[in-house]
């Protein structure tokens, strides 16, 4: 199975990735701004979707189509 960011680079385990786009986490006050670096992903299942930490939010997962490789 294949990860693809939105540029269409491939993404492997425990990569970085920067936001494209400024996400608000849903259950918390919490806005991820566009450009932010997020250090660690781990893939899922889902080939959609990876899973990491930001801000003391652990187990948040983020669409791929939001997500460039740093």
């Amino acid at each position: 199975m294949e990860v693809r960011d939105s540029n269409g680079a491939i993404l492997q385990e425990n990569d970085n990735v920067t936001l494209i786009k400024d996400l608000k986490v849903k259950g918390t006050s919490t806005t991820l701004k566009r450009g932010m670096l997020v250090k660690g992903i781990h893939l899922t299942d889902n080939p959609d979707e990876v899973e990491c930490r930001v801000e003391k939010v652990k187990g948040l997962v983020l669409r791929t189509e939001f997500l460039k490789k740093a």
